[in-house]
C-alpha cells in the first residue's frame, strides 16, 4: 500500500495580521466506497486528493493574505498594522458506502485517526501565522523613508519561518507514517484487522 501519505501543502498569499483574528476551517470531502478495508483503501489510493506524483489519503493546505500598513516614522518605515486571514482546508475521505458491524468500526478509527492528524497539520498553520504576526508588527527598518527596504527583508523572514513549518510538517508526517506511527497503524487495522 506505499504511495499514499499524508501532508500538509502550503498556499501562502500574503497581505495582513493582527491581534484578534480566527481562522476559517473547512473540510472538502472526496468520495470513497467499499465494503472492506482493503476496497475503501483501494478507493482512497484512486480517488484522493493529488499531491507531487501522487495522490494522498487526506490534505490540509491553506489560504494566508494579510492587511499590511507600512509608515514612516521619521527616516525609518515600520509596520505597524499586520491583520491575517487564515483559510484552512482539509480534504477528507467520505465514506459513501453504507457500513455495519466490524468495518464500520474500523472505518470510524480511521477516519477519527485521520482527520485528528489532519487538525495538528491546521495546529501547525496556525502558529505559523501567530509567529509571522508576532515577528512583523513592529518590524522597523531605519532609513527607508519610502518603505521600500522592509519589503524583501520582510519577505525574507517569512520564507525561513514558512521553510521551518514545512519541515516541521514533513517530520511529523514521516513519524506518523513510519512502520508504527500512528497513521501506519491506522490503515493497518483498516485493512488488515488482527
Amino acid at each position: 500500500m506505499r504511495g499514499l501519505f499524508l501532508a500538509a501543502g502550503l498556499f501562502f498569499a500574503t497581505g495582513a495580521a493582527a491581534a484578534d483574528w480566527q481562522a476559517v476551517e473547512q473540510v472538502v470531502p472526496y468520495a470513497v466506497t467499499g465494503t472492506t478495508g482493503l476496497e475503501i483503501y483501494q478507493s482512497i489510493g484512486a480517488n484522493g486528493p493529488k499531491l507531487g506524483a501522487g495522490r494522498v489519503i487526506a490534505h490540509t493546505g491553506f489560504k494566508l493574505t494579510w492587511t499590511r500598513r507600512y509608515e514612516r516614522q521619521g527616516r525609518a518605515c515600520v509596520i505597524t498594522v499586520n491583520r491575517p486571514k487564515l483559510v484552512i482546508t482539509y480534504t477528507l475521505p467520505k465514506l459513501k458506502t453504507k457500513l455495519s458491524g466490524p468495518v464500520k468500526d474500523r472505518w470510524d478509527t480511521f477516519i477519527a485517526g485521520v482527520t485528528a492528524h489532519e487538525k495538528v497539520h491546521g495546529d501547525f498553520i496556525k502558529e505559523l501565522v501567530r509567529d509571522i504576526e508576532a515577528m512583523s508588527v513592529g518590524m522597523r527598518v531605519e532609513d527607508d523613508p519610502d518603505c521600500w527596504k522592509i519589503r524583501p527583508q520582510l519577505q525574507a523572514r517569512l520564507g525561513e519561518l514558512s521553510k521551518a513549518e514545512r519541515a516541521r510538517s514533513r517530520d511529523f508526517d514521516k513519524a506518523e507514517m513510519s512502520d508504527g506511527g500512528n497513521v501506519h497503524q491506522l490503515i493497518l487495522q483498516l485493512v488488515d484487522p488482527q
